[in-house]
């Protein structure tokens, strides 16, 4: 199994590392004139502000990752009933799983150059993923045990709540560094990954061994933490969208970068699952 997350990062612009006044989203909030000051500021030339329900919430953005969430589990579950997998052809249900996971990263990167959130491209994005997980993951359990889907189901939320009560902790504490470590690291970890799935395809066996034994799983850990670094980079980007005014169609932006960001763990905690479980045989 290879992983990719084609959409690993907004444009910087939409990060606010550091300071509020860094890196603004794509809409900031006027002065809002409920203070002498501020209706003095909006009488010398300063937008009025926007009404409220145009502006970004948490709600607006726990809503959307449901709802592209949701797409990606009725895709997955959908295509695990309707595409069951061969074990005595199972090259065919892997073709299945590649074909709709190109899908789901055209859309994704053709999102991730629009100046605006399209959710019909976003939801389409989710379901074409939905599709890829759920195949990779039927088969998964065809030549494991069903239980190793649930274990990285499991492992994919735990992932989550552990980077969301860092945060809130303030043990995790985004910075632009960060930012950039981050954002270097992946880069690197995606050339690597990209490298040996085309050594693999055109010399055959397990490519640069970056797939596959002990390495591999170091290379699965590796891949999990950053997908948990990823998670933090989007908790700053939501908090400061919803502080700095940003608009409500960016909670499709949040949405879209959260729901590519737990695909990409849950795929390297499965493979992760599937080395380990292949060592232990």
């Amino acid at each position: 199994m290879r992983s990719t997350n084609p959409v690993l990062r907004r444009r910087e612009r939409t990060w606010g590392m550091g300071s509020s006044s860094s890196a603004p989203w794509s809409t900031r909030a006027p002065v809002v004139a409920d203070s002498p000051a501020a209706a003095v500021s909006v009488r010398h030339g300063d937008a009025p502000s926007p009404a409220r329900d145009s502006l970004m919430t948490i709600d607006d953005v726990v809503a959307r990752t449901a709802i592209t969430l949701g797409v990606v589990v009725f895709a997955a579950v959908l295509s695990w009933v309707l595409l069951p997998v061969d074990p005595a052809n199972i090259g065919t249900s892997y073709g299945i799983a590649i074909g709709a996971g190109l899908i789901a990263l055209g859309l994704a990167v053709a999102q991730s150059f629009m100046s605006r959130p399209l959710p019909a491209l976003i939801l389409g994005y989710a379901a074409f993923e939905g599709v890829f997980l759920g195949v990779i993951s039927s088969a998964t359990s065809s030549q494991l045990s069903s239980g190793v889907v649930v274990q990285a189901v499991v492992g994919t939320m735990a992932v989550f709540a552990g980077v969301l009560i860092a945060y809130k902790m303030q043990w995790i504490r985004v910075t632009r560094r960060f930012y950039g470590y981050v954002t270097a690291a992946a880069l690197g970890f995606v050339i690597l990954t990209a490298a040996d799935l085309l050594v693999s395809a055109f010399v055959g066996g397990d490519g640069l061994g970056f797939r596959s034994g002990g390495l591999g799983i170091l290379f699965g850990v590796i891949g999990i933490v950053l997908g948990a670094c990823f998670l933090a980079l989007h908790f700053k980007q939501i908090e400061d969208g919803v502080s700095q005014g940003a608009s409500r169609e960016e909670s499709w932006y949040a949405a879209f970068g959260l729901t590519v960001t737990l695909v990409w763990i849950y795929v390297e905690i499965l493979n992760l699952l599937t080395l380990v479980s292949e060592d232990n045989l």
